[in-house]
């Protein structure tokens, strides 16, 4: 039976782009390092941040490899999205993560033959499951993106036994009625990260202990303290530094989509340089990449 104890910041880290669209393995070691001294624990690769749908299966692999590497410097946990592909590639993908030695593994649901129903759902985990018996499963619930909207409380209330290395979601919904719900669903027995940056505070009053959010990225000062001070129970703190962090996500994305708006922001107020978005993202251009560098930092700072 496999063990994931895992719980607090995770970065969805961004896949770094070289100017011909290769991606950039060799700024691994440093980012890796960044978020390290910035007390976030975990990563995330080839997340929606990540644009993992975005790479080639062999890309995926040698990325997945670079940071698997560099967890074992920095001692993050280093969890590896497998899905958003066809599922021979899918299923490819939780194998090689579980040889390189990645400490879990989180997938998207089938994406173009979506299941249905809970038991549709549980029995595709089992198969990847399967090809990666050793390592941790959690699956990514992002219905807006995915389309697949299956209730969380009763799907991890009948997963219970079912999948034998699964240990919880990765739960990306506005919903946090059904996020709590999913807290609590088969006696809270499930790691439940939220995926939400504009909902830390209400989240972690509710009891989340755990997140992967973009913003971590670039602001992961503002999730450590939203977090802290909930646990202090200094509620008007914890409600202004969310604020905070909602008024830059709003800023980051006054021009453009998600990903391409947020790698401009790590770019504007890091040291690591992500790059741009590979197509078919849209890129923001260069009057809106100055503004957001220009209006960013006003709003960055806790």
């Amino acid at each position: 039976m496999v063990n994931f104890t895992f719980r607090g910041l995770m970065a969805p880290v961004f896949t770094a782009f070289n100017q011909d669209w290769t991606i950039n393995t060799a700024i691994v070691p440093e980012y890796a390092q960044f978020l390290a001294d910035r007390n976030v624990p975990g990563i995330l690769v080839h997340g929606t941040t990540g644009e993992g749908s975005a790479l080639s299966v062999a890309e995926r692999k040698r990325l997945a490899e670079a940071w698997v590497a560099a967890g074992k410097t920095t001692k993050q946990h280093i969890m590896i999205q497998v899905g958003g592909t066809a599922f021979p590639d899918v299923k490819e993908l939780a194998a090689h993560a579980e040889k390189i030695g990645a400490d879990s593994i989180l997938t998207l649901p089938e994406l173009y033959f979506k299941p249905s129903n809970e038991q549709d759902l549980i029995d595709y985990l089992r198969e990847i499951s399967a090809v990666a018996p050793n390592t941790p499963l959690l699956y990514y619930h992002i219905p807006v993106w995915s389309g697949v909207n299956i209730n969380m409380e009763k799907f991890l209330t009948l997963s219970v036994g079912k999948i034998p290395t699964f240990q919880g979601i990765k739960y990306t919904n506005n919903d946090l009625s059904e996020g709590y719900n999913a807290l609590k669903a088969a006696d809270g027995r499930y790691a439940v990260f939220l995926g939400a940056d504009t909902l830390v505070q209400p989240a972690t009053a509710l009891g989340f202990d755990s997140v992967i959010a973009t913003g971590i990225n670039f602001l992961p000062d503002h999730f450590n303290s939203i977090m802290a001070a909930v646990r202090a129970n200094k509620v008007e703190e914890a409600r202004a530094i969310q604020e905070k962090l909602t008024a830059a996500v709003k800023v980051v994305t006054k021009n453009g989509a998600w990903v391409p708006t947020m790698k401009v922001a790590m770019n504007a107020i890091t040291p690591i340089d992500v790059g741009l978005a590979r197509s078919p993202l849209k890129n923001l251009n260069a009057a809106q990449i100055r503004e957001l560098q220009v209006d960013l930092p006003a709003v960055a700072t806790l």
